[in-house]
């Protein structure tokens, strides 16, 4: 008897989209103003996690990779999030200085696309985070070398250890370890809507300011 697992029937798995129109006339004049509109939205909404986004990136040759990351801040200079400068993402921005985000807000039915240019923020907006995190984070991000190859568990249980005695209080700021800022070139607003006829609003960075477009389904 064949035990394999049979994959699932995709064909007919659909949700029904349904909800206000999103207008060029109800948005902010500029995509951060509008963020901050919409992430109030999901945090109203009780979604969990909302600064949970898609971070994709791409080496120097071109090879993709995409995985969640937090937004651990934002402002009219772009998006933050913190990673161990050595991962895999850290190495493809530093081949390839560009990434996008995807906040995938499913049950509002909305979702944030961002497009633009990497760059490392300075050591003490770093270090001021680093030292607001939990000490247990802290410390995780010393004994991990993220995106390294791990023979077992029981090894980075001990690494993890071995770290928390050498600083049982206050572990310094790892100097391989800090926060990326993505400058947007182009801010795409997503709002569900019936029969596949959803609402696309892209801001797109120009020389004078934005420039707000409506994109087809």
């Amino acid at each position: 008897m064949d035990a394999t697992p049979r994959p699932p029937v995709l064909a007919g798995l659909r949700r029904t989209y349904e909800g206000e129109p999103l207008l060029e006339s109800d948005v902010a004049p500029d995509p951060i103003a509008q963020f901050t509109v919409w992430f109030q939205d999901a945090l109203d909404a009780g979604l969990p996690e909302p600064n949970a986004m898609i971070l994709a990136t791409a080496s120097a040759g071109g090879r993709p990779s995409a995985r969640t990351v937090l937004l651990k801040g934002y402002d009219e200079r772009g998006f933050v999030f913190y990673t161990n400068y050595e991962s895999r993402k850290g190495r493809d921005l530093a081949e390839n200085a560009r990434a996008s985000l995807l906040f995938p807000w499913h049950p509002i039915r909305r979702q944030v696309r961002v497009e633009g240019a990497v760059t490392r923020i300075p050591h003490e907006e770093s270090a001021e985070y680093f030292r607001s995190r939990p000490y247990g984070s802290r410390i995780g991000a010393w004994a991990s070398r993220q995106s390294a190859v791990v023979r077992t568990r029981e090894e980075l249980d001990a690494r993890y250890e071995e770290l928390a005695a050498r600083w049982p209080e206050d572990p310094p700021v790892p100097d391989f370890w800090g926060g990326f800022r993505v400058a947007p070139v182009e801010v795409e607003f997503w709002q569900g809507q019936l029969d596949r006829m959803h609402d696309r609003l892209r801001y797109r960075r120009t020389r004078p300011g934005w420039v707000l477009e409506r994109l087809a389904p």
